[in-house]
């Protein structure tokens, strides 16, 4: 079973215990994404993609939607039962069709 799930991550952003990687806060930077429009989309996100651990632990890929509907995906981890955001970005072509589903490879 996987221990990262949609409810611990919401609750990790409700309760301020997550942190940024330097590369995601680069990432969320580079799209405009201000912190309270990724916690309004992370809070209410759903997971769409397991990544087994590879050697740095096991995360997954969410998306959720700004209060503006703008999507976000965000790869989540887990360090020491705190929520590790490793990148953020606003999904778009040729990687992603939809928020939900990859373009072709």
């Amino acid at each position: 079973m996987n221990s990262i799930t949609e409810q611990w991550i919401a609750q990790c952003v409700r309760e301020g215990t997550y942190y940024f990687t330097s590369h995601a806060d680069e990432e969320r930077m580079n799209d405009a994404l201000t912190i309270l429009e990724v916690e309004q989309a992370i809070e209410n996100a759903r997971i769409i993609e397991y990544y087994e651990d590879s050697g740095r632990g096991e995360s997954c890929l969410v998306v959720g939607f700004t209060a503006k509907g703008l999507p976000v995906h965000a790869v989540c981890g887990s360090r020491q039962n705190v929520l590790v955001l490793v990148t953020i970005y606003v999904p778009g072509p040729p990687k992603f069709v939809t928020p939900f589903q990859r373009g072709e490879k």
